[in-house]
């Protein structure tokens, strides 16, 4: 009987043998993967040591990040810039005297979206013509505005 129990001994001892060698397989074949995706991603850098490389990373993902702070500051001045450069026409054609026919004369507002700019007023009549030009600053000018001139300014500031 001893016999016996030293057979399933040894055939137990065996085949745990042969379950470890099937793990250690198993393990190395992983340990070899993870060990070619560490080469792949530490080879390109030159760098020996993982943690220098993600290091690098770190710095390099802020660098990126002080890059796009700055390009979003100039993307907001240009902006601004381009609000106050853009212009909005209106023009407000008016019959400036009763004894004419058509509406000859004009006012012509060219703002922007602060309302600044500049309005033209055409005044004709049978003898003459005359031509007025006034500033703007946020929609009011240093002059008196005609009716016909707040029309042309309200037209223009109307439009998108």
């Amino acid at each position: 009987m001893d016999e016996d129990v030293v057979l399933a001994a040894l055939g137990g001892a065996g085949l745990f043998i042969v379950i470890l060698m099937i793990w250690v397989i198993v393990l190395s074949v992983k340990l070899s993967r993870i060990a070619r995706a560490q080469r792949r991603m530490i080879g390109e850098t030159g760098v020996p040591q993982l943690e220098d490389v993600l290091a690098r990373v770190h710095a390099d993902v802020s660098n990126v990040e002080r890059k796009q702070a700055e390009q979003d500051a100039k993307l907001a001045a240009q902006g601004k810039r381009l609000a106050a450069l853009k212009g909005r026409v209106g023009v407000h054609r008016f019959n400036a005297f009763a004894d004419q026919g058509g509406e000859i004369s004009f006012s012509v507002a060219i703002v922007n979206e602060e309302q600044d700019g500049v309005v033209l007023t055409g005044i004709h009549s049978r003898e003459q013509t005359f031509l007025y030009a006034k500033p703007l600053n946020r929609g009011e000018s240093s002059f008196q505005l005609t009716p016909e001139e707040k029309t042309a300014i309200n037209l223009a500031t109307q439009k998108e």
